[in-house]
């Protein structure tokens, strides 16, 4: 007997797009062309003999086609499916979630009635499933069978088959619709979803033109591994914040789907969920719960340059050096107190950064650093932002994750190169002394050069936002009678206030010590060709400029060698030295007038055969535009 689609099978699947249940499948057999792999889902060609359609097996049948059951040209019954549009193409999509094979490989296409005839003759499969074989062993005739004849079940019978011996509240979960991932559009009408939480953000509040409210994310992901981030607010976020649990699966329906701001997302999915209070969210109960696997994607520390200000975050790991006590930082945009606890690691390339934890991280995990610091633990953080203070910084966000000495092979390895050589090593931090020639450092000191006369001569630079800017000038003047200097605590570097009797108090350690340190905190007159500007400098970058630091300075003050002031005499060498500055550019209103103000974020002294090299391939690119 030939094997036959059904008549109509395409027809049949566009008239019913997405069946409430597998018991509304009618009787579907297709026919399997195109079969062609497509990461760990397989894309096919379904057919009827007078239609086609595009089509894509979910994961879970991917054993079926390695096993060499579902192949090109065969036949399936289809049990599960779904069909979506593709708007931008204005096509259909099958999606086959559950499927049987009716046939092995055909040896043509079917035809347009149906059947499988080329020529007026019927086309049996290659292998065919009933054969028998005679075949004497010790004069006695055997008759050998196929191990498993193949039976041709309705999909009500095998669903009912499936929920027969099962406990009600199992059969509940299987009569339900659930909808894959991949097949989720923002066109489709109601689905439900089963999925695991693989991430949870923190609660965080906000302020704009509409009013306050607060939010938070999750990170789902399904059977298929497919990932998707689900957003809530307000009511949405109060009512299911404790209730989402990490590791825990859950059936969400009623949600809503828009397309994904890439900037935002961490995972990998055209689209985003959103999540209000009518959106159901039932845990699944009988399934098992367990903490997902973080997987981190490491860049080392002297690789993070070219990520300064970037919208790509990125993961680190090292040893812990340093960790700060607790800094309540208060936001300008709503004046809310905020903890922050900064941290200093390092790794194998014997560099160091500093990396401010913020809100439950810096009190929680921050706490359980500052009590094993002496131990140099290895910390492992998962999706942080990297900016540019003091050169290059890190910063957690909400979504960040924080593993303290997580049992990896990238920790173990760091872990002995740190105890055997790592410990002994002099570190130097990341962006101090950015070299204008090195690609792992930060911007390059030759990219965004302008004159100063450009930031000058545009007041209104810097009024949204900051921007940045690199300059080659001297420094032309350092005023000696000026507040060069603060005093800081050992510490968290803040701003300590000397008490008589007691030495010094800080506000943020909330501790007395008997000693401080001095900071810079200065200005100095830059000259280039085009004119002069004032620019802000700051410890590490002022220190450079100044060619020691403000401690030592401080002594020289002090110092008086005849009619030669060793103080005056040391700034004054420091003029009229060129240097590379990359400078931040923001305007400020001092007595209701607007300024511009510039820091110096790095310095770094001329590389001249690097500079003449920039500057023979500028004189090129003004030749090639005349």
């Amino acid at each position: 007997m030939a094997k036959q689609v059904s008549p109509d099978a395409i027809s049949s699947l566009l008239a019913n797009p997405s069946p409430d249940s597998s018991s509304e499948v009618s009787e579907i057999v297709v026919q399997v062309l195109d079969l062609k792999p497509t990461g760990s889902k397989y894309m096919f060609t379904a057919s009827d003999g007078k239609m086609k359609l595009k089509a894509l097996l979910q994961s879970s049948l991917s054993s079926e086609i390695l096993s060499g059951n579902i192949r090109n040209l065969g036949l399936i019954r289809i049990l599960d499916y779904t069909v979506n549009d593709i708007p931008t193409k204005n096509e259909k999509f099958l999606i086959v979630i559950k499927c049987e094979v009716v046939s092995p490989a055909l040896e043509a296409e079917v035809k347009s009635d149906g059947t499988i005839e080329e020529s007026g003759n019927i086309l049996k499969p290659k292998q065919e499933m009933d054969i028998k074989s005679e075949v004497k062993s010790e004069g006695l005739g055997i008759i050998l069978k196929p191990k498993q004849e193949l039976i041709a079940k309705s999909a009500a019978q095998i669903v009912h088959e499936q929920n027969g011996n099962m406990a009600p509240a199992a059969r509940l979960a299987m009569t339900r619709r659930v909808h894959p991932l991949v097949s989720l559009n923002p066109y489709q009408g109601n689905w439900t979803i089963k999925v695991r939480v693989t991430s949870k953000g923190n609660m965080r509040t906000y302020k704009n033109a509409r009013g306050e409210g607060c939010v938070f994310n999750v990170e789902l992901s399904d059977e298929d591994g497919t990932q998707i981030q689900a957003t809530m607010f307000n009511e949405a976020a109060r009512k299911f914040y404790d209730k989402f649990q990490l590791g825990k699966v859950y059936y969400i329906s009623k949600g809503t789907l828009k397309v994904a701001n890439k900037q935002f997302m961490t995972v990998h999915n055209d689209y985003e969920m959103t999540l209000n209070e009518n959106s159901d969210v039932e845990e699944a109960s009988n399934e098992a719960t367990f903490i997902p696997e973080t997987k981190f994607n490491f860049v080392p520390i002297d690789q993070l340059g070219p990520y300064i200000n970037s919208k790509e975050l990125v993961d680190v790991i090292g040893v812990v050096q340093n960790v700060s006590p607790t800094m309540s930082i208060r936001r300008k945009i709503n004046n809310e107190t905020v903890p922050k606890r900064d941290i200093t690691i390092a790794d194998e390339t014997k560099k160091t950064v500093v990396v401010s934890l913020w809100n439950d991280l810096a009190t929680n995990v921050g706490q359980e650093l500052l009590d094993i610091s002496d131990k140099s633990p290895v910390v492992a953080i998962k999706s942080l932002k990297v900016g540019d203070f003091q050169g290059i910084s890190l910063s957690a966000l909400s979504k960040s994750i924080v593993v303290v000495n997580p049992e990896t092979p990238e920790s173990k390895k760091l872990r002995s190169w740190y105890d055997a050589e790592g410990k002994e090593t002099s570190m130097a931090s990341v962006g101090a002394g950015m070299s204008p020639t090195t690609n792992s450092g930060g911007r390059s000191m030759y990219s965004d050069r302008v004159s100063l006369s450009h930031i000058t001569g545009n007041p209104s630079l810097g009024e949204d936002k900051p921007v940045f800017f690199s300059i080659r000038a001297y420094i032309s003047l350092i005023k000696p009678d000026q507040s060069m200097w603060y005093r800081a605590c050992k510490t968290c570097n803040k701003k300590v206030t000397e008490v008589i009797g007691s030495g010094y108090y800080c506000e943020v350690c909330q501790k007395y010590d008997n000693e401080c340190s001095l900071r810079y905190i200065m200005v100095t007159k830059v000259s280039d060709a085009s004119g002069e500007a004032w620019f802000s400098a700051f410890s590490e970058q002022a220190e450079k400029i100044i060619g020691c630091s403000a401690d030592e300075l401080d002594k020289l003050k002090s110092q008086q060698e005849g009619k030669e002031n060793p103080f005056e005499l040391k700034l004054k060498t420091a003029t009229w030295v060129p240097h590379l500055f990359r400078v931040s550019v923001t305007t400020n209103e001092y007595n209701s007038e607007k300024r511009q103000r510039i820091t110096v974020r790095a310095v770094a002294p001329i590389d001249f055969a690097a500079e003449s090299r920039f500057l023979l391939e500028d004189i090129s690119k003004m030749k090639a535009s005349q």
